[in-house]
């Protein structure tokens, strides 16, 4: 257990993105409490490509690598949107391209299709592949949160339209857990036989009791459980907008 805590892992890319992300933040905006939501981002950010879970999800767990996948989509762009001013805004142009539609579909896909075995062994097995998977969720994330968490309260989506667009994303990503959870594993191979690069194997079949089936199980246990359990905070942040609305102004609306 003691090798696994100080597994960290080194990344002077995403150390190197963090620091630009700080840098060209706090040189545009003025230090306000929203600072600290992006400082909570950067966190979460460099946990998960540099912590202990990093060294598992590099070919040794896939239920690491699903518990990476969940913080890169859902939690990090969401803390860094939270972070952005009142006046930041979208240009209309791609506002128009961004409807809510593709950014539903962004946000699901991310995780839908990093899912297909090709690209899943990929991503496990190849740095060059992962770098960009790791870019590409963020970026999916982003554009998925944009719809309910933009700074300007005018490119967000009506609060019910969001309790609709959280729910069936629940229901996408319920779905794939299911699948995940009761199909052979074949989904990603690369974790069938990993190679013991920071000798840590067996800590996890001995000490931890951890088989492939068992392994694979628990990923998509959290792809179903944890993941909803997100969308469903937020389904409760959309319906507190939603009763926060001065009735005169939904009458107006309506």
């Amino acid at each position: 257990m003691n090798n696994l805590i100080f597994d960290w892992v080194w990344s002077p890319l995403a150390a190197l993105c963090a620091a630009a992300a700080l840098i060209v933040y706090f040189c545009r905006v003025r230090w306000s409490r929203r600072g600290w939501w992006l400082l909570a981002a950067v966190a979460v950010y460099l946990l998960t490509l540099m912590s202990p879970l990093a060294a598992l999800a590099q070919g040794y767990l896939f239920s690491a690598h699903m518990l990476q996948h969940i913080l890169l989509v859902l939690a990090v762009p969401a803390l860094a949107l939270m972070a952005l001013p009142g006046s930041a805004r979208m240009p209309a142009r791609f506002a128009r391209l961004l409807n809510p539609g593709v950014c539903w579909a962004c946000g699901v896909g991310a995780m839908w299709i990093w899912h297909a075995p090709a690209l899943c062994n990929a991503a496990a097995t190849s740095r060059l592949v992962s770098v960009g998977q790791t870019l590409s969720l963020l970026l999916l994330g982003g554009m998925f949160w944009w719809q309910l968490l933009a700074p300007d309260e005018g490119q967000r989506i009506a609060p019910l339209h969001g309790v609709v667009y959280l729910f069936a994303a629940c229901v996408a990503c319920t779905v794939l857990g299911i699948i995940l959870t009761f199909s052979p594993v074949t989904v990603c191979r690369a974790y069938l036989n990993p190679v013991d690069r920071l000798g840590i194997a067996p800590i996890l079949k001995g000490t931890w009791g951890m088989t492939a089936a068992r392994d694979q199980q628990i990923g998509g246990l959290i792809m179903w459980v944890p993941m909803c359990m997100v969308y469903l905070g937020a389904i409760f942040g959309q319906l507190a907008r939603w009763y926060s609305v001065p009735a005169e102004t939904v009458s107006t609306a309506s």
